[in-house]
């Protein structure tokens, strides 16, 4: 059997390729009172911050369990299809999953708001209404009919907007531009006549270079350097309007998560929580160097004009609109989404400095 993949960023997700794979039987727990769960990552895991927080969270689990509980991390595909992880989980036949809600928007489209959401909160604000404004439990709700135990296990920085071959002055510059984009955000783009192009992540660069594709967006300065972007691009917009804020997850089998003792699951959503903020802390103190480096390759280092940004929210609103009168669970969810933002912005007004 063989696997090929490709790496993938939260918040515009590469399509992978994975032949002959079969969902493998799930496994057992181990002799002497220790549980081994199974983990199939949709992020390959050394993949800054999408992949290996998945890893460091395998190994706080197991640290701070004594080594009683632990968590196995397979590489996309090793134990299913990639994108067939959530239907994997659920039917049991892997214990758990690494991933990001976006990837599960064909079910619904509100799966996407526990992942990223265009002109989104930062990662402190996001952070307030998932553990304190009701975030965690609408999450809860929305996995539940599928068999799935959600807990959200870190926060990715933000994006950037992207990488252009030409300068964007004006919104009318986006029209009919191909560009490798994915999830809400593409949506939104699409609107603005971009014409979105799903490309895996190892392919951007030959699509660049050969002008099949215009521009595209991945991830954060730290990963697209690596990627080699501005070999070929000139033009690196800000900020990433289309994911502030990127929200990764541990989804279990619920049986099975239901079955682990109270200490267990405190265990889990304890090193889910330390996860959580060494993302936060490591993604933006990632950005600095790799944004100095690319300015010393010569990269055009821009921030949005702001008739474009205004254009984009536009374009984002009525999306979101559209989106929840279609999706019962969209618009139940926007709503405490944005009630709690109508809300907060009353403090952050107030408590923080402009």
């Amino acid at each position: 059997m063989k696997v090929k993949r490709c790496g993938i960023s939260a918040m515009a997700m590469a399509l992978v390729v994975v032949t002959g794979a079969a969902f493998a039987p799930r496994s057992a727990a181990a002799k002497d009172g220790q549980i081994v769960w199974r983990m199939a990552s949709v992020f390959p895991g050394g993949l800054i911050q999408l992949g290996n927080l998945g890893t460091r969270f395998a190994a706080k689990l197991a640290r701070i369990s004594g080594g009683t509980f632990k968590i196995e991390f397979y590489e996309p595909g090793a134990l299913v299809p990639q994108f067939e992880s959530f239907d994997a989980v659920a039917g049991g036949a892997v214990d758990a999953a690494w991933s990001t809600a976006n990837f599960w928007m064909s079910k619904d489209p509100a799966f996407a708001l526990f992942s990223s959401v265009p002109f989104g909160p930062d990662a402190a604000e996001l952070a307030a209404w998932i553990y304190e404004g009701g975030g965690a439990e609408l999450m809860d709700r929305l996995y539940k009919p599928y068999g799935l135990k959600p807990v959200i296990c870190g926060v990715v920085a933000p994006e950037a907007a992207g990488w252009f071959r030409k300068e964007i002055k004006r919104a009318e510059d986006l029209k009919g531009l191909k560009m490798r984009t994915f999830g809400l955000g593409a949506k939104v783009l699409k609107r603005l006549g971009v014409v979105p192009q799903l490309v895996a992540v190892d392919d951007i660069l030959s699509s660049l270079e050969r002008g099949s594709i215009d521009a595209a967006e991945f991830s954060m300065p730290a990963i697209d350097l690596r990627l080699g972007f501005h070999k070929v691009a000139k033009y690196y917009y800000f900020p990433g309007w289309h994911q502030q804020s990127t929200l990764l997850e541990f989804v279990a089998n619920r049986k099975a998560w239901l079955g682990l003792s109270d200490i267990a699951r405190a265990q889990v959503e304890i090193s889910c929580g330390d996860t959580f903020r060494e993302g936060m802390a490591e993604g933006d103190a990632l950005q600095v160097k790799a944004l100095i480096e690319l300015r010393n390759e010569g990269v055009e280092i821009r921030r949005w004009p702001p008739k474009v940004l205004d254009k984009l929210r536009k374009s984002w609103t009525a999306v979101a609109s559209g989106l929840a009168a279609k999706s019962p669970n969209f618009k139940r969810i926007w709503t405490s989404y944005t009630r709690f933002r109508e809300e907060y912005r009353v403090w952050r007004e107030l408590g923080y400095l402009p």
